[in-house]
């Protein structure tokens, strides 16, 4: 396959008993050729896979590429380059949020894909001939779409958007899971130094752990539990047996302690050290500049036909809303030229929105005083 300008992949596997993914099936397609591969196998040796997925003259074109390249993260430490992920290119092009491979395929190829075994066990063997049909099928549909939409970017001149998002995809700090970072991926709000102090050393703790055990992190400790504990700072055995959130008799475990010292850790921490929160309060109209930042960027999205999402978040809008030069990547390269630059000069009124014919139109300053 290494003699071809591109391999298809895809992977099959398990991680709801387990803290790293579990590989189980790899399928790869070439212009000419397609194998699926049992990495459960005895003794197999999945170098040359590995081997291929590193070769920079080969393009490796996965859809949703970063649970896949976790995989091979995990399995050998490597990232494989040069990628193209379609649901990115297909984003880029307007074909929605985080469009499903099955949805991209039928708009594409007009083909209906099988979903009778997407939630089928791959740890099993041996591998059905329906299952090794549906891994082929997945590889061999998944040419004719990268084909589709590269030959689309070329020709409306956005091939280096995506390669910008190739960029983040493809950079080792996506996929290494420090415990010291675990706290970021927490949907929690907290408020105080103290606890967001605590939120950190809790949530260490429980990566740490889950690490150790190889188990999910919920096996560990559940997210809305950290959220409490962070809150309620307890110090005592009988202060954690107090809350609510936590299952009757947990503190008597021999993770109760560990967990009273992580809150302690957190406690003693000097204020100064501490990250600064991912949301940014802006100002008392901060709000409301956020929500007109929301119309501008809906206004853009279906003007380009270009999916909201990758052009700017929530975050990134409230962070605009704070700092003009907030460091997101609304800011910067092919976003800023598209929305970034607007979003600013809306924000200082450089620009208002109008409804011109039915439809939301940005107008500039000069255009408002005619």
């Amino acid at each position: 396959m290494a003699a071809h300008p591109f391999v298809t992949v895809d992977t099959e596997f398990l991680r709801e008993t387990t803290y790293y993914p579990l590989l189980c099936v790899a399928q790869m397609a070439s212009p000419d050729e397609a194998a699926v591969i049992d990495a459960l196998a005895p003794g197999i040796d999945l170098a040359p896979f590995y081997a291929l997925l590193a070769n920079e003259t080969v393009m490796k074109v996965f859809h949703a590429a970063r649970q896949d390249i976790e995989i091979v993260w995990h399995g050998a430490k490597l990232i494989p380059h040069p990628i193209f992920d379609t649901q990115v290119a297909a984003m880029v092009l307007g074909y929605g949020d985080s469009i499903s491979y099955d949805q991209l395929v039928q708009r594409i190829t007009g083909d209906s894909l099988d979903k009778s075994h997407r939630f089928t066990d791959w740890t099993r063997r041996p591998l059905a001939d329906a299952q090794i049909a549906y891994a082929i099928s997945d590889v061999t549909h998944l040419r004719d779409v990268y084909l589709a939409l590269l030959a689309d970017l070329e020709r409306r001149g956005r091939a280096d958007w995506v390669e910008a998002e190739m960029r983040v995809l493809t950079s080792p700090d996506t996929y290494r899971m420090e415990p010291e970072n675990a706290w970021q991926r927490l949907k929690t709000r907290v408020r105080k130094p103290k606890e967001l102090a605590v939120l950190i050393e809790v949530a260490a703790w429980r990566e740490r752990e889950a690490q150790a055990r190889d188990v999910p992190r919920s096996r560990v400790l559940k997210d809305e539990v950290i959220a409490d504990i962070a809150v309620q700072a307890p110090t005592t055995l009988e202060r954690l047996a107090n809350l609510r959130s936590l299952a009757k008799g947990f503190e008597r475990s021999r993770w109760g302690e560990a967990i009273i010292a992580a809150v302690e850790r957190g406690l003693a921490r000097d204020p100064k050290t501490l990250p600064r929160p991912a949301r940014v309060q802006s100002s008392a109209n901060g709000a409301a500049v956020v929500e007109l930042l929301k119309v501008l960027l809906r206004m853009i999205s279906e003007r380009h036909h270009v999916a909201a999402k990758v052009i700017a978040t929530v975050d990134d809008l409230e962070r605009i809303a704070a700092d003009d030069a907030a460091k997101v990547p609304a800011l910067s390269g092919w976003r800023r030229e598209l929305f970034g630059d607007k979003a600013l000069a809306l924000k200082h009124g450089d620009l208002a929105l109008a409804i011109e014919g039915g439809k939301v139109a940005a107008v500039p300053r000069e255009q408002q005083a005619e």
